[in-house]
């Protein structure tokens, strides 16, 4: 049996592999950490998809004569079934009622569903509210899958564009206490949601950007991005309670000694990351 990936002859022996299964197991530890994912297959010249990959494991090489293996990188599979996504709200958007139902089924059984569910679990569990008819509906979300369509496609123009966010959403942090205290608490709660949006995009941004590029984003200020971002959230979760329990001393002592330092530090890593395009 002849083994291709991607078109191209592999440099793969068999040994004591007897199914297409035990291949991808083996491939699937040699990917590991290279930001590559299995796609597909090619089986004696047909096609096989990610939709059908589960029937083909089980088939014995033996009965092979080509196996060509599809790679391909995390960051253009995510885009696929972002773009998928979109699809997916605009058939839903331009359907009538009676033909929701075929759809959400094609939705149910889908690859891009499969993979959203594991990659991108935030989009999966909006889209599943949608197409089911709570939470935003199929063409709002179809508006958010455009914008982390962009994410990908130019993550570095995308975080220059979040300077001017952040020193919004600082001078918004510092006025939340007293917006609770006169009663504002209709701005009191755009700011919380404000603040929580800006530092997930930001967040996603540079992480889809260190992955495309390997840019030198992995620390900031000395500080493991993975550590910034864990803290940073538990304090986002402080915050929150602090806001449904209406304790604005806290609220103030979050915003100006935890949460307002670190907006600042990812400020200069802006303005870092902007001098290193230049």
């Amino acid at each position: 049996m002849e083994i291709l990936i991607n078109g191209e002859p592999a440099d793969i022996i068999i040994e004591s592999e007897k199914i297409i299964g035990d291949v991808l197991a083996s491939l699937e530890k040699w990917l590991e950490g290279t930001g590559k994912r299995l796609s597909g297959l090619n089986i004696d010249g047909t096609e096989t998809g990610a939709e059908s990959l589960q029937q083909a494991i089980g088939l014995d090489l033996e009965s092979i004569k080509t196996l060509d293996i599809q790679i391909s990188s995390w960051d253009s599979l995510a885009m696929e079934a972002l773009n998928a996504l979109r699809d997916f709200c605009a058939k839903f958007t331009g359907s009538a009622f009676n033909e929701r139902g075929d759809i959400f089924n094609e939705w149910e059984k889908s690859a891009v569903k499969s993979f959203l569910s594991t990659d991108i679990n935030d989009m999966h569990d909006m889209a599943c509210l949608s197409f089911s008819g709570e939470g935003v509906t199929p063409a709002e979300l179809g508006v958010l899958t455009e914008e982390r369509l962009m994410e990908f496609s130019d993550p570095r123009t995308e975080i220059g564009k979040m300077e001017k966010p952040i020193h919004d959403i600082y001078d918004r942090l510092k006025e939340l206490p007293l917006d609770m205290q006169t009663g504002k608490d209709g701005r009191a709660a755009e700011t919380i949601r404000l603040f929580t949006q800006t530092g997930e995009k930001l967040f996603r941004l540079v992480w889809i950007n260190n992955f495309q590029h390997r840019a030198d984003f992995y620390e900031i200020k000395g500080q493991p991005l993975k550590t910034f971002i864990h803290d940073f959230t538990n304090i986002v979760v402080e915050l929150t309670e602090a806001y449904k329990n209406k304790d604005t001393v806290l609220i103030g002592d979050l915003a100006e000694y935890e949460l307002a330092p670190r907006l600042i530090d990812l400020d200069l890593m802006i303005k870092m990351f902007r001098i290193k395009e230049e």
